[in-house]
């Protein structure tokens, strides 16, 4: 494959993965496999799949302020909880074994699965949930960072279970709310691999152009559909994760 394809097949990539990653999540479960199969190593691929990340959620957080979803105060405290895990995800990524990625993944999906069955009673914003509900829901902010910076695919559904299950929040807000944590934890979790040398800066734009714009797609879908497209889209990547798992 000349370099051109290479581009043009790793932009396609971004530009589906971006849409999934906002509507849902799980577009890294399309974007890592794919940069593996293209020769990159493992903390490679990795980390220049932070870059496509960081890029898609401002993106996505500038696309939802422009449409009048910008509750980022609410948003900031559970944001800030996920930073300290997220260091700690990417320094162990940098050295975990590739058949590790799918034991957790696997873990998570039935985890978000089993979330996801259940529907949250409505609600038009954070208020709500119990102080119990909200406690936990901290605790699993740091988790899902850690989780985040350590191998990224597959966060936004954990993101959508504490958000919408725990804390009550309509699915339009919840994809608000995780495209803004996600970006505040990206930042550090791209500087871990990137001092570490695991990068690969141009492959990485390509990725991002495609992820931004499949990013700003789906924040209007979002928007404009309300909850039903976004379960629509939840379900259909639950079921393309889990024949990815099996296979």
């Amino acid at each position: 494959m000349g370099t051109l394809g290479f581009h043009l097949v790793v932009f396609a990539v971004g530009l589906v993965a971006g849409f999934l990653n906002v509507m849902a999540g799980g577009g890294s479960l399309i974007t890592l496999p794919v940069l593996l199969f293209l020769g990159l190593p493992v903390a490679v691929a990795n980390g220049t799949n932070r870059i496509a990340i960081l890029v898609q959620n401002v993106a996505a957080v500038t696309s939802f302020r422009r449409q009048g979803y910008a509750e980022f105060r609410i948003g900031l405290p559970f944001a800030l909880t996920t930073v300290p895990g997220a260091v700690a995800g990417a320094l162990v990524a940098i050295r975990v074994a590739e058949g590790t990625f799918r034991v957790i993944l696997a873990g998570v999906m039935v985890l978000a699965v089993v979330g996801l069955l259940f529907p949250a009673r409505r609600s038009g914003g954070v208020a709500g949930p119990t102080p119990r509900a909200r406690a936990v829901a901290f605790l699993s902010f740091f988790a899902i960072g850690f989780y985040g910076g350590f191998i990224q695919a597959g966060v936004g559904f954990l993101l959508m279970l504490v958000l919408h299950q725990l804390l009550r929040i309509d699915l339009v807000r919840v994809n608000m709310h995780k495209v803004f944590v996600v970006l505040v934890f990206s930042l550090p979790a791209l500087a871990v691999f990137v001092v570490t040398g695991n990068v690969d800066w141009r492959t990485g734009a390509v990725l991002a152009t495609g992820n931004a714009m499949g990013a700003v797609v789906a924040t209007r879908v979002s928007v404009k559909g309300g909850e039903r497209p976004i379960r629509i889209v939840v379900a259909v990547a639950l079921l393309l994760m889990a024949v990815r798992l099996v296979w």
